[in-house]
């Protein structure tokens, strides 16, 4: 992951300063007025040292839970309410089964890209949560097949996929499609996603709140394309897909499930660039998927 620049951190706290006057919190730093209706987190004074405090402890939304409360609502007629509430630090994080329960009838397979495109439509030009305010240039949506088996699932948007409007196209990306053809398929035939559609700062992990926001839309992606298999490319994607609060080392080897389709874990294109010894342990995962949709490795030149 890079490395935040000061750019970055004063960039990530306007984000977070722009947001909360969007939620209707416009004076921030009157820690003398008692009356005044603010976060506690911002009227009492810090216990620890600014200069001591972690980036994720400075601007992590979480710290507002005491008392921010609401955050703009997005609502789909078809799914029960989502709850607005801020969680608290420990909070788990919803399956997306949790967020959108699995449609009883299946779109048919003329009407899912248009279904895609209202999805995409119905996000706009999103300021849901502090991603949009953080100098994101692209909505990264997804690409593919809207009819494929097989899905997969990423953190976010980098730098290449921010400035393209498209998921994996950088090294990363470059990596992922040498794993889809070594399963013997293309990444037209796939679809592929992420669970945030802005480019978090300098690359950090998605905050629990953007994750949070953003879910519903990668849930109404799934809804669409009914994937047979997930495949959850690193511990961001399976904690948010999943629900769950795991290792990475726990949750491989195994089948889960979200949204009627089977879920395997493995690491990120991004994580196996950098240490390429897990490249043999992801191909077993990939390995796994491919026994399970019947598929067949290309045979390699003799």
């Amino acid at each position: 992951m890079e490395e935040m620049t000061a750019v970055d951190l004063q960039r990530q706290l306007g984000a977070y300063v722009d947001y909360l006057r969007d939620m209707g919190v416009y004076d921030l730093f009157r820690r003398d007025e008692p009356t005044v209706l603010l976060p506690k987190v911002l009227l009492e004074k810090p216990s620890v040292p600014a200069q001591s405090m972690t980036t994720e402890t400075r601007f992590a939304p979480s710290r507002l839970a005491d008392s921010v409360h609401t955050v703009p609502a997005v609502s789909r007629p078809d799914l029960p309410a989502v709850s607005s509430e801020f969680p608290s630090p420990m909070a788990k994080p919803p399956s997306l089964d949790t967020l959108s329960p699995l449609p009883t009838r299946a779109i048919p397979t003329a009407d899912r890209l248009a279904a895609l495109e209202s999805v995409r439509a119905e996000i706009g030009d999103c300021k849901r949560c502090p991603l949009a305010y953080a100098g994101r240039k692209t909505i990264v949506f997804g690409d593919g097949d809207p009819n494929a088996r097989l899905m997969f699932v990423g953190e976010g948007p980098g730098a290449d996929e921010d400035a393209s409007g498209v998921p994996f196209v950088g090294k990363a990306g470059q990596l992922l499609n040498n794993m889809i053809a070594a399963m013997g398929l293309k990444r037209e035939e796939v679809y592929i996603a992420n669970i945030v559609k802005c480019r978090p700062p300098g690359n950090r992990t998605p905050e629990f709140i953007e994750a949070t926001t953003c879910s519903q839309f990668l849930a109404q992606q799934i809804d669409v394309v009914r994937p047979e298999v997930i495949v959850a490319l690193g511990a961001t994607a399976a904690t948010y897909l999943l629900g769950v609060k795991q290792s990475l080392a726990s949750l491989r080897g195994h089948w889960h499930t979200v949204c009627g389709a089977k879920v395997a874990v493995t690491y990120h294109p991004a994580f196996l660039l950098r240490d390429p010894r897990q490249k043999a342990e992801a191909w077993k995962d990939l390995q796994r998927v491919m026994a399970e949709m019947q598929l067949v490795a290309p045979k390699r030149p003799s």
